[in-house]
């Protein structure tokens, strides 16, 4: 018999990118406090990776725990520049300073991935991308958070590459699955490694 899978996220890209591998799997949002778990690691100096890898770990903990025997699969991303670390913008107004602040510079998404099952923590991946946002007119910026509204919000970096996000951008280095969020190359290799889907 197969081990059941739960997808502890309640993201529709990364529970979209599962199932377009062809995976059966179910899913369940974690109940953490992010910023509570993000704020003493990024005040103690913890690099933007190591950050998401926790968050990422706690996310699976949490689910697994409801899950008798299943093996989950926590994720997280993060966002730097330089020595600053992002968060999801709470307003349109916020939104539009990200896109300010990322104008003309490369930033670094961080896409962490962990497979947890009865509390134990089998692996631990963590995958980066390198964006190099364009100069960025103020005119662009507002016309952009006009057309896209609200979905701005629902990610870090107040894009979408896969929508009209794609027009922020001059280079990108890095996968694709890392830029939405789900490292899948390395995280299907560890399922086909621990016998979860075909080899």
């Amino acid at each position: 018999m197969r081990t059941s899978l739960v997808l502890a996220s309640a993201s529709p890209f990364r529970r979209q990118l599962l199932e377009n591998a062809g995976l059966d799997f179910k899913v369940e949002a974690a109940h953490i406090d992010e910023r509570a778990i993000e704020a003493p690691l990024e005040q103690s100096g913890e690099s933007p990776d190591r950050v998401a890898i926790a968050l990422a770990r706690a996310k699976a903990i949490d689910v697994a725990r409801r899950n008798s025997g299943a093996l989950v699969i926590g994720s997280d991303q993060t966002l730097s520049l330089g020595s600053r670390v992002y968060h999801k913008p709470k307003s349109l107004v916020e939104a539009a300073e990200h896109l300010r602040s990322f104008s003309g510079k490369t930033h670094q998404l961080n896409s962490a991935v962990a497979l947890v099952r009865d509390g134990e923590v089998f692996w631990e991946h963590v995958s980066p991308a390198r964006l190099t946002v364009r100069e960025l007119s103020e005119r662009f910026i507002a016309t952009y958070i006009a057309r896209v509204g609200e979905q701005v919000l629902s990610s870090v970096g107040a894009y979408q590459l896969e929508g009209e996000g794609i027009h922020l951008f001059s280079a990108i280095e890095g996968d694709y699955f890392t830029i939405l969020g789900l490292p899948m190359l390395p995280l299907l290799e560890k399922l086909r490694i621990l016998g979860v889907i075909d080899a």
